[in-house]
């Protein structure tokens, strides 16, 4: 290990994920990992008390989820460099992550090849996206202005895609810790702005935009 590596927190709801790949990591022996969190909350409430030179994280976890976390830290600390890690590979995802203030993307499918690169280049002060995905982002910006998905804040892009996957009200609210009548009125932004009528047009919209697989 070099005198001074880089500094990284997993936030990963899985352990054996985050065991792999802080071997994957420090096997570089320029990087630490200095710590492994579970969700987004946990990183919120650690981020004043440790100071990673980059946070590599999940979207798909449990309660707040990824994206809402990203928000909050880029609000904490407008300096703290995000890499996203995740199994999404849908153009929507890497939109809202961007959106939301991560400073680079890429899918778990790549990450054994390229994580430890894009580590280095975010923290070097860089953007380092998916070559695969920074080439389909491309061409989305130059011929269109996004899906139509990129007009939902991400509370709602969160609440449409657990709809998506199946997941009922109740079990939303449960979930994100809301009231079952807050998620019934995301419910009614969402379909007002996508401008369908029902759940069925939902999945077949999610369908569609590669975020759910039948």
């Amino acid at each position: 290990m070099i005198s001074n590596p880089l500094k990284v927190v997993l936030v990963d709801d899985h352990a054996v994920v985050r065991t792999g790949f802080r071997l994957l990591l420090e096997s570089s022996g320029q990087i630490e990992v200095i710590a492994e969190l579970d969700s987004g909350e946990a990183i919120n409430q650690q981020i004043g008390k440790i100071a990673p030179d980059v946070i590599v994280m999940d979207l798909s976890m449990a309660g707040m989820g990824g994206l809402e976390a990203i928000r909050r830290i880029r609000a904490k600390d407008p300096k703290m460099r995000i890499l996203v890690f995740t199994m999404h590979e849908n153009i929507a995802f890497v939109e809202q992550a961007l959106d939301a203030g991560a400073n680079g993307y890429i899918t778990k499918s790549n990450a054994a090849k390229v994580l430890t690169d894009a580590v280095k280049v975010v923290a070097g002060g860089d953007s380092y996206i998916d070559p695969k995905l920074a080439e389909q982002l491309t061409m989305r910006q130059n011929f269109d202005t996004g899906t139509p998905l990129r007009a939902l804040s991400r509370r709602e892009f969160q609440i449409f895609c657990k709809f998506a996957e199946g997941m009922n009200a109740q079990e939303i609210a449960q979930d994100l810790s809301l009231s079952i009548k807050t998620v019934a009125n995301y419910q009614t932004q969402i379909k007002e702005k996508l401008n369908i009528t029902s759940s069925a047009e939902l999945i077949r919209l999610a369908l569609a935009h590669g975020i759910i697989r039948m």
